[in-house]
């Protein structure tokens, strides 16, 4: 008998399958209510934080401006600090496409932040920094400015005041041609510079020492994260999440201490209120800049605002070129000043004896000529030798010593003393001059008949007029060469550097230069005679010594604007003003242990002696005064504390 076996238990199978889908709810509803509760979190609790995050929050570097490094005179007075300013920026992908940038800026020159005729070069510049880089639109503006913006941000996308550092000139134009000042970043600036190192900073250095040093002045700049929202606005939602932002400070630009003394500096300017002209003191000792004064001059803060178009149109087109480095970019004629110099090389050469008399009848013609070349003094000086010629400044007896030196000898003699070459000043825009010679002639004239050196032209040349042109900077330097008995000095502002958080500055040793060779102290003693002889009664600059405690030699100059014909006569009466001889003079004191040397240049000032030796006096009282002398000899160099 066959027994049967169940192969398959419905009742088991119906139980497991219970058993299982009683779990699999279970685990389905724990999941669902689990669902339900972060839906509930997110949605209820967590709402206000995840509204910001669907509204665009994302974290932001911010760039952080470093401080610009400050400009000490000597003494450690300061020529240039910073000042918190209000500027209006704009973000260009902020404000939407090239039509809304235009619509923009359009409605902020109809109500009066803006000038409508700065408008394209303000885009300009706006186009040629990167989409989201806050450009500075219009800088230091006035609480009536802000007041004015306040009533209309809410009409202008991206565009807002930051508070930022600007650059402040406490003594205003006094000294600008020396400083320099800083201007808005250009699109060429762009060209040229790190975007990186400039992130965040809106200002940068031009001309003068703001220009030349702009790498130690500008410093380092830091970042800051910001959290933002989706307008771009920080995110400052009390009890939002925030998450752990990164900072970075920035280092501050280094301090300069310049060799000018701003009580000298003030004498100097004081002396050119008025005229238009230029005065260069060094220190004969070292090649420092004392004063260094171009008038007329301007106020570099206005720069520091932002100029408008036409008030710089206003400042370029100024008939008496305020913008005009004169003590470096004033090339002219240096007239008599030149006569120490030639005096010099005929003892070098050999061509004169210092006791040996020349005849002056008033005129002088080379042997052979008709023409003749006339003195300053009509009716002549007479039997006049070397130290009363210096004096006296006789044209006829520097003629003569031209005319045995040779255009060659002069040439190369001149150069020693820097004439035809840029001195080198640490700040840029200097001129060369010219000190002309036949190879110079030769390769600057097209024409085979212009090309020739004529004797004649030494002639001129020794008495400083001709193709010679030097700069008021040259003619200090070559003056502080005579005073040192032949040591030179590379002339220079920046005399120290103070890194950001110390005390101590860093002194920048003087650069010597090669010595004029050859001279012996006598010969030296012989110039030194008849400059101090120009100096007392009876010389071409007798007040500039009168009631000074101390001993001066000086020789004056003047240069002429046009060339008189054969038979004409200089007449100033008849002359436009700026048609009239400049006046020049070139001086150093003391004469027994020479401290300064000073250069004057007038324009159309006529005579050097009446007018440049009150404002050399000037200039040599403010500085070598007994009441001053002590601070003059106590650099801040060396003792300058951090503001």
């Amino acid at each position: 008998m066959i027994r049967r076996v169940r192969i398959k238990d419905h009742w088991s199978e119906r139980r497991i399958f219970t058993v299982r889908s009683l779990v699999a709810g279970g685990i389905m509803s724990v999941l669902l209510l689990a669902v339900a509760g972060r839906l509930f979190y997110l949605q209820v609790l967590r709402y206000a934080y995840y509204s910001e995050l669907s509204q665009g929050n994302r974290v932001r570097i911010e760039p952080i401006p470093p401080s610009r490094g400050l400009i000490l005179d000597r003494r450690g007075v300061i020529l240039a600090d910073n000042m918190p300013a209000y500027q209006l920026e704009v973000i260009r992908e902020q404000v939407g496409g090239p039509a809304q940038l235009d619509d923009s800026l359009r409605r902020l020159a109809a109500i009066g932040l803006l000038d409508a005729d700065d408008l394209p070069s303000i885009k300009r510049t706006i186009l040629s920094h990167r989409p989201y880089e806050s450009v500075p639109i219009k800088l230091e503006l006035t609480d009536q400015e802000m007041a004015l913006f306040a009533v209309h941000r809410f009409q202008f996308s991206g565009i807002d005041i930051h508070t930022r550092l600007s650059r402040h000139y406490p003594f205003g134009p006094l000294a600008v041609h020396a400083l320099g000042y800083v201007a808005a970043i250009s699109a060429s600036d762009l060209a040229h510079i790190d975007p990186a190192t400039y992130a965040g900073t809106t200002l940068i250095g031009k001309l003068g020492v703001e220009g030349a040093y702009e790498h130690q002045l500008h410093g380092t700049p830091g970042f800051r994260e910001v959290l933002v929202n989706a307008a771009g606005r920080p995110v400052t939602r009390e009890g939002a999440y925030r998450p752990k932002l990164k900072v970075k400070a920035p280092v501050a630009g280094d301090d300069l201490v310049l060799s000018l003394d701003m009580r000298v500096q003030r004498a100097a300017e004081e002396g050119l209120k008025g005229l238009r002209g230029a005065v260069v003191a060094i220190d004969p000792r070292d090649g420092n800049v004392i004063a260094l004064a171009s008038s007329p001059a301007f106020d570099p803060n206005e720069f520091a605002r932002g100029l408008t178009g036409k008030e710089y149109a206003a400042l370029a087109d100024d008939p008496d070129k305020p913008l005009i480095n004169r003590a470096l970019r004033g090339a002219y004629p240096p007239g008599s000043t030149v006569k120490p110099y030639y005096a010099l090389a005929a003892l070098h050469f050999g061509v004169m004896s210092p006791d040996e008399s020349v005849f002056c009848p008033g005129y002088f013609h080379l042997p052979g000529s008709s023409h003749l070349y006339h003195c300053w003094r009509h009716r002549g000086h007479g039997e006049i030798s070397m130290r009363r010629a210096i004096a006296q400044s006789c044209d006829v007896y520097f003629y003569n010593v031209a005319n045995k030196l040779g255009i060659e000898r002069m040439h190369d003699f001149m150069s020693q003393f820097g004439f035809g070459h840029r001195t080198g000043i640490d700040i840029p825009g200097e001129k060369p001059g010219l000190m002309p010679s036949p190879q110079w002639k030769e390769r600057t004239f097209k024409n085979p008949a212009s090309r020739v050196w004529f004797p004649g032209e030494t002639l001129i040349v020794g008495i400083g007029q001709g193709y010679m042109l030097a700069t008021p900077l040259q003619l200090a330097h070559a003056v502080s060469i005579i005073a040192a008995h032949g040591r030179a000095f590379r002339p220079r502002l920046v005399v120290g550097v103070r890194p950001p958080g110390s005390n101590r500055v860093q002194p920048i040793p003087p650069v010597p230069e090669p010595s004029v060779q050859g001279i012996t102290p006598d010969q030296w003693g012989v110039i030194y005679d008849g400059m101090e002889a120009a100096a007392q009664p009876g010389g071409t600059v007798a007040n500039i010594s009168v009631g000074a405690p101390y001993r001066i030699a000086a020789k004056t100059g003047t240069a002429q604007v046009f060339s008189l014909g054969r038979d004409q006569k200089y007449n100033a009466a008849q002359l436009a003003e700026r048609m009239r001889d400049h006046g020049l003079l070139i001086a150093f004191a003391p004469v027994d242990d020479p401290k300064l040397a000073v250069a004057v240049f007038v324009e159309n000032g006529e005579h050097g002696g009446t007018i440049g030796g009150p404002i050399a006096r000037k200039v040599f009282d403010a500085y070598l005064l007994p009441a001053q002398r002590a601070g003059a000899e106590k650099p801040a160099v060396a003792a300058a504390k951090k503001p």
